[in-house]
């Protein structure tokens, strides 16, 4: 019978512990990975504190998983022993409705996520749908692929939604572990990009990640200087910012598009949303394709994060410094 070794946290707030588990038999649609890295990111911390009243003890987080094939179900036929694979935030989905049979997995209402009731990757192995792990390209490095796998589908996702290419001007707000994915993103896309920061030291930084133009996210005079210019502003904080004149940096029928999640209400005056037909939207992770995608998109334009590396049992130093936002910009766990 398999037992697979994890890190847990056995309380709200409380520190990784070892745990132990039997997992449920591998069905015919299910593999098993031997899991080599695995990132770390904000969510993983709000599940450990149980910020959103979602979490359930012994919690073992992890979502960004990269690893090998050990052994999969009768009915995997696009995976195979030894293959490298990953996996994201999504476990799974009903794979029948609307939504899924548009390719937009992720929205589906019956979907699964990989760490809520279900043991994440902080763990020597792990078992999950096949029809939600992706074959790693060849191109990418194993430490720089976990964050991709739900970093990289994050803001990826938009630019493909709204139409990015390279007649685009586009803005990034917050240049952290999200943004600067972004930034090489639009980079690769030809893209003029706009980096909007809290933090002045990360100017030099931003702009050699793909950026043209650098503002502080916070002073109402650097954005206004950018007033109509961009099609498509991201929003990677989760922070309260002066989205009036955010919105005022839009050309006409411009988005905001929100990724992260600022607290409060949003309170927008509706002029200045129906005067240049201006939007606001959010986007959640990505379906199946897109991240398939995604991953080839960033191999072929060796599209990587930067990475900061520690070993799996070293995970709560990695969480305290995610806690101390010591981290520049993403943290993977090494086996």
């Amino acid at each position: 019978m398999t037992t697979i070794v994890a890190h847990a946290a056995f309380e709200a707030g409380g520190p990784l512990r070892p745990l132990s588990y039997t997992p449920a038999p591998l069905g015919p649609h299910a593999v098993e990975i031997e899991i080599s890295h695995c990132g770390l990111c904000h969510s993983d911390i709000h599940l450990i504190d149980d910020s959103w009243n979602r979490s359930a003890y012994p919690l073992v987080p992890g979502h960004e998983v990269v690893g090998t094939i050990a052994a999969k179900g009768a009915s995997v036929a696009h995976l195979h022993e030894g293959d490298r694979v990953g996996m994201g935030w999504q476990r799974s989905a009903c794979l029948e409705c609307d939504l899924c049979r548009r390719g937009q997995e992720n929205l589906c209402a019956l979907q699964e996520a990989t760490c809520i009731r279900h043991h994440g990757g902080l763990a020597g192995r792990i078992r999950a749908d096949s029809r939600f792990v992706f074959p790693i390209p060849d191109g990418l490095p194993s430490a720089a692929a976990a964050p991709l796998l739900c970093g990289g589908v994050t803001v990826y996702a938009p630019l493909r939604r709204h139409g990015v290419d390279a007649t685009k001007s586009v803005g990034v707000i917050g240049i952290g572990g999200l943004g600067h994915i972004a930034l090489r993103m639009l980079r690769a896309f030809g893209c003029e990009v706009t980096a909007f920061s809290s933090s002045a030291d990360k100017r030099d930084e931003a702009l050699a990640m793909g950026a043209d133009h650098f503002a502080s996210s916070t002073d109402p005079r650097q954005i206004r200087q950018h007033l109509g210019r961009l099609d498509l502003l991201l929003s990677t904080v989760h922070a309260r910012l002066d989205w009036t004149t955010y919105l005022q940096v839009l050309r006409p029928n411009g988005v905001l598009c929100l990724l992260g999640l600022p607290p409060g209400i949003l309170q927008i005056p509706a002029s200045v949303l129906v005067t240049g037909q201006r939007a606001i939207v959010g986007s959640d992770i990505g379906g199946r394709s897109v991240i398939a995608e995604m991953l080839r998109f960033a191999a072929r334009h060796r599209i990587t994060p930067e990475v900061q590396t520690l070993p799996m049992s070293e995970v709560n130093t990695a969480i305290d410094r995610l806690r101390r936002n010591q981290v520049r910009y993403r943290i993977v766990l090494e086996a």
